[in-house]
Order: C-alpha cells, then sequence, then structure tokens
C-alpha cells in the first residue's frame, strides 16, 4: 500500500512553525491531521518485531488485510469509540540489580500504530519546547550525544563534582491528574485527550488478572513515558 509520507512531514513542519511562534499556545485542533496516510506512516514507523500484546496479533497477520484495518483504526478514533486494551506486563532484569526487575508494559501492535501516531502530532510541538540539554527519547538526539555533551561542559568547567540522582519508581507513582494539567498547556485537542486519557486508564494484564492503577504509567510503550512528559520544569 503506497502512501504519502511528504504530506505528514509538511504537516508536522507547520505544527512545529506554529509551536514555535507562539510558546504559550495550546493547540485545540490537531486530530484532524490524522487520515491514512498518518496512519500508514505511523504503521512505517512502528517496530514490528517486538512481543506481542495481549491480543497476540503480530505485524505478519495484521499486514494480511492493512488498510482495511488502518481505515478501521481512524473510523474508530474519528468516531470516539477506539477502546484501549490493557497493557501486557512483565518484568525485566534492571540494569546495575541482580534482584530487583523493572515492569514493561507491552501494548497490543494496534495500540502501537496508533499511539505512534499521536506521538507524530506531540513531538513538533514538545520539540520547540525542549531545553538544549534535554537529551532522552529525542529524535535525532542519543545516549552518545549527552555523554559528549556532559564530557565537554565538565572540561569547560575544568573539572567539579558529579552528582547520579534516580527516583526510584518514578513513572510507576506519576499523577494522572498532574499529567492531564501539564499535557493541557499546549493541547487541549478533545480526540487526544481522550485517547490518552483511555491508555492512562487502560488496565495491566498480569498473570492472568487485570489491574487499574490510579497513578502511574506503563513504560515499554510508544507515547509512554518519555515522549510527552520530558520537558524540563519551568
Amino acid at each position: 500500500m503506497h502512501r504519502n509520507s511528504t504530506s505528514v512531514s509538511t504537516k508536522q513542519e507547520r505544527i512545529a512553525a506554529l509551536a514555535k511562534q507562539a510558546p504559550s499556545m495550546a493547540f485545540t485542533s490537531l486530530a484532524y491531521l490524522m487520515d491514512m496516510d498518518w496512519l500508514t506512516e505511523a504503521y512505517r514507523r512502528t517496530r514490528k518485531d517486538g512481543a506481542t500484546g495481549v491480543d497476540g496479533m503480530t505485524a505478519d497477520e495484521y499486514e494480511q488485510n492493512l488498510e482495511s484495518n488502518l481505515q478501521g483504526l481512524l473510523d474508530r478514533v474519528k468516531s470516539g469509540t477506539y477502546h484501549a486494551p490493557p497493557v501486557r506486563r512483565v518484568h525485566i532484569p534492571k540494569g546495575g540489580s541482580r534482584t530487583e526487575t523493572r515492569p514493561i508494559g507491552i501494548p497490543t501492535l494496534e495500540d502501537k500504530v496508533l499511539q505512534r501516531a499521536v506521538v507524530m502530532l506531540l513531538e513538533p510541538i514538545y520539540e520547540q519546547d525542549f531545553t538544549a540539554c534535554s537529551y532522552g527519547f529525542r529524535p535525532g538526539r542519543s545516549a552518545h550525544q549527552a555523554l559528549d555533551a556532559f564530557r565537554s561542559q565538565l572540561m569547560n568547567c575544568r573539572g567539579g563534582y558529579v552528582l547520579e540522582v534516580d527516583i526510584r519508581k518514578f513513572f510507576d507513582n506519576l499523577d494522572h491528574g498532574h499529567l492531564r494539567a501539564f499535557l493541557q498547556l499546549r493541547v487541549r485537542d478533545g480526540v487526544l485527550l481522550r485517547l490518552i486519557g483511555k491508555w492512562l486508564k487502560a488496565g495491566v494484564l498480569e498473570d492472568g488478572s487485570v489491574s487499574y492503577p490510579d497513578s502511574g504509567s506503563p513504560q515499554g510503550g510508544v507515547i509512554a513515558p518519555p515522549t510527552i512528559w520530558q520537558k524540563s520544569p519551568p
């Protein structure tokens, strides 16, 4: 299925230009930009070889009827009938620890595609807001670049103290109300706010049962946690 990714880039450039011109403006209309070209590009950018979500759907299976699947997804989003399924939780070893694990939430493939589509709307806005020293989970930036910048600044300061701080279980305890209020400083599109609200309340499947935490954001999805919430505080 051939779609026009150039039109997607053009739309993103327009969003970025508006966001840069008006750093205090909240966008009230963004979801209308999502069309079949947009979802097709989102699918192209979605990782296909990851673990499957609660429905067990693989990319090979989804691609057997790709256009109709994406059209159905788009229709549900536009009509407000899209249902966010629970994420499948697994635990992986936490770096630097032999006993601690990190919970990872695995969305369904379709959820990943839709989350990628929303990220493609939000990213051009927040890229204008991030500070120059912000490197985490940003397009075109990497941990190696962060280390290079850190080394350069340390050399310019001719040495000093380095303090490493890690907030324990930070993403597990994020307040949903605060996240929504923070998001609405820049985004007030009702469709996007409802989608993000559905993801926050989708629940977690673990050991055969579904729970619905009233705080926290599952790590492992396309849109959560880093994409929206990493802007430096004022």
